[in-house]
């Protein structure tokens, strides 16, 4: 018994030794060091903080890349201001740009945005995905995303349905732990649509014909499109999912052209073909107007069209870089400095959806996905470069504001804007 006492002590001895030259982990910090915007920060999950990372899931491969690579270019521009670190130094950021699309697609594709947030998840260190892009990989990855407790802040998803109820089931089954952990810096597709329907009527148009591309986001704006213009007393002239593998539309543009509606609204995104199909409405002899959403509010659509995106309606759920005004002027402008070149409409709110997150890490000042999400749901009267806002109890935020602009020169006129309701 003395002899098992004396190893039993001598490991005790070694044990100490070994904390003593570092072997231990250290104890949390006893002061919390100041989160930015002047909170009080909790202590750190460690002396030293560590690293935190930051993750995003963005189409980078395919037409979406000249979009994505602004909104990923606004995302280390947002990191940079802060030295990639928070809490005073406690904390660096680690940040990085996953790629949730695949070159045989050529956008988004299910497996691999299933990958990102597998992998996010399973990566202890990451602490916020940013994403994603597309709606519909927004329901693979929340999901996932759910289970882990892991907050995700997206820069440009706006299905109703992600939070809000709309198709049978939503939003719950996106949420399987019973806890919301999705959120998003732009305004949802029920004001999109009901204010692109307000657009249309104000443009003096009493009949439309609706097309969709037959995925989350398409579909679900030309179904709120489709709701308001009947409140409105406009007539419907056709309503239809297109095939968006298609080699041309040229049947559908003569069917459209012989139905003679005011306007052709098409609830859908550049990589499903809008710009064909556009191309070939024209050229079937369709004079009428022709609006979309902002999934198509990229230069790739213009360069798809070509000469027949001349006119085009483009609805925006926020407001274009360029017509920012206060924090957002300035942000445009040091982009522009920064990089050289003009930020695509979702720049600024990968700006936006970057510092909510540092936003919320600053205030917990832990390793903890739990506490930086609930501070995320917690951001209140945010004054961002896009406005200030909060983010209620569904995820969404608060901001209502709506644009509308045309394709005038090769370019979207946001120099014109229209603001919608």
């Amino acid at each position: 018994m003395k002899r098992r006492v004396s190893f039993f002590t001598l490991i005790a001895i070694l044990a100490g030794l070994l904390a003593a030259c570092g072997g231990a982990t250290p104890a949390a910090s006893p002061t919390a060091a100041p989160a930015a915007g002047g909170a009080t920060a909790a202590p750190a999950a460690s002396g030293d903080g560590g690293t935190i990372k930051i993750v995003s899931s963005l189409p980078r491969t395919g037409s979406s890349k000249g979009q994505s690579d602004t909104v990923v270019n606004a995302i280390k521009q947002r990191l940079d201001q802060d030295n990639n670190q928070v809490c005073n130094g406690q904390f660096k950021i680690s940040y990085e740009d996953m790629d949730d699309a695949t070159a045989a697609a050529g956008k988004w594709d299910p497996t691999q945005e299933a990958n990102n947030a597998n992998k996010a998840a399973a990566d202890a260190d990451v602490m916020v995905y940013i994403g994603t892009f597309n709606s519909g990989a927004a329901k693979v990855s929340i999901p996932i995303l759910n289970q882990a407790g892991l907050v995700m802040i997206s820069p440009a998803n706006t299905n109703v349905g992600l939070t809000k109820p709309f198709e049978p089931g939503e939003p719950d089954k996106y949420y399987p732990t019973g806890k919301r952990n999705y959120t998003r810096v732009v305004p949802a597709d029920d004001l999109q649509g009901a204010a692109g329907a307000n657009w249309a009527k104000a443009l003096g148009a009493k009949s439309v014909y609706i097309l969709h591309d037959t995925e989350t986001y398409g579909k679900g704006l030309a179904d709120v499109f489709r709701a308001k213009v009947k409140e409105l007393g406009l007539e419907e002239k056709g309503y239809e999912g297109i095939d968006k593998k298609a080699q041309d539309y040229k049947a559908l543009g003569t069917k459209i052209k012989d139905a003679n509606p005011d306007l052709v609204y098409l609830g859908g995104i550049t990589q499903n073909n809008a710009g064909l199909l556009l191309k070939d409405l024209r050229s079937a002899g369709y004079q009428g107007k022709f609006m979309a959403p902002d999934g198509v509010y990229e230069q790739a659509f213009i360069e798809a069209a070509g000469e027949a995106a001349e006119g085009a309606y483009i609805t925006f759920g926020g407001i274009p870089p360029s017509k920012l005004t206060g924090k957002g002027k300035e942000w445009y402008d040091a982009y522009k400095a920064k990089f050289g070149s003009e930020p695509e409409g979702y720049a600024s709110y990968g700006y936006e959806a970057t510092s909510v997150a540092l936003n919320a890490i600053n205030k917990v000042c832990k390793k903890d996905r739990a506490a930086i999400l609930d501070a995320v749901f917690a951001t209140k009267d945010f004054q961002g470069v896009t406005g200030t806002f909060s983010i209620d109890k569904n995820g969404d935020t608060t901001s209502t504001t709506m644009s509308g602009f045309q394709v005038k020169d090769g370019k979207f006129d946001t120099d014109n804007t229209t603001v919608l309701k």
